[in-house]
């Protein structure tokens, strides 16, 4: 599928599954700008989200947007205008971050809802995020791996796994063998957009490959945030220039300027 033909077909095969896979969404030479990123600016102040083992788990986070490759790439029109369609309606940028698994390391991401972080801060589960590979994505070096469907069971409870949240385990067990298990393996600049309640998770990187993946969140324009003085962004999100982020490595222009 071309990341620019979102048509009636796509948006079916969202809504039945809870997410779409997008090949080639971003250049080669893009995501060599994007990797080459990952050990400067914001992207280099890691945090780590430690797993239920207590195995290591870094990100980086950020909720901003700016004159960086990152933002440029948050504003990419490949990526937002394929997520409004999905979505049905304006998006606003919610927070951007890089996980990464190092080779030979055991941290996992927890299985979880995105909105199972995100219940308390938004009325409404209409978020939906595009998780960019940066690096191939394989089942050996701990790919995204995701329920098909699972969307539909609406929010389940999550609990804390030291710095991660999870879904509730006997809750997990209970639906788990009622919806397809998909290990969405993925070569460098294909995106996977998905629903904020699809049932997804990762293995540990224990290959001799990193892999390293950006993902990009963004809430309904419409979606009001629950608590006053939320320093939340609801406003749409500027859509760049399509080579907004081969311009923004090479030069001070702001995202998008002409």
């Amino acid at each position: 599928m071309h990341p620019m033909l979102i048509d009636r077909d796509a948006v079916a095969a969202f809504d039945r599954d809870g997410y779409l896979l997008a090949e080639d969404v971003l250049t080669p030479a893009e995501v060599a700008v994007l990797r080459a990123a990952t050990d400067s600016g914001r992207a280099a102040e890691v945090w780590d989200a430690a797993d239920g083992a207590g195995a290591s788990s870094p990100m980086s986070l950020w909720s901003t947007l700016g004159d960086d490759v990152w933002s440029a790439a948050s504003t990419c029109p490949r990526i937002v205008n394929p997520l409004r369609m999905l979505l049905g309606e304006d998006i606003a940028f919610f927070h951007g971050k890089i996980i990464f698994k190092n080779a030979g390391t055991a941290g996992v991401v927890e299985w979880h809802q995105d909105y199972g972080y995100w219940y308390g801060q938004f009325l409404q589960p209409r978020l939906i995020s595009a998780w960019v590979a940066l690096d191939p994505a394989t089942r050996e070096n701990g790919c995204l791996e995701v329920l098909r469907g699972s969307h539909r069971l609406g929010r389940l409870e999550h609990r804390p796994f030291n710095a991660q949240s999870g879904a509730d385990p006997e809750r997990l067990a209970l639906v788990r063998p009622h919806f397809e298990h998909v290990h969405c393996e993925m070569r460098p600049g294909s995106v996977l957009f998905f629903d904020c309640n699809l049932l997804h998770g990762s293995g540990p990187n224990l290959s001799a490959r990193d892999r390293r993946a950006f993902i990009v969140c963004y809430n309904a324009c419409g979606n009001p945030a629950l608590r006053p003085g939320q320093a939340i962004d609801q406003s749409p999100c500027p859509v760049a220039a399509d080579d907004a982020i081969m311009r923004r490595a090479g030069s001070a222009q702001p995202v998008g300027s002409p």
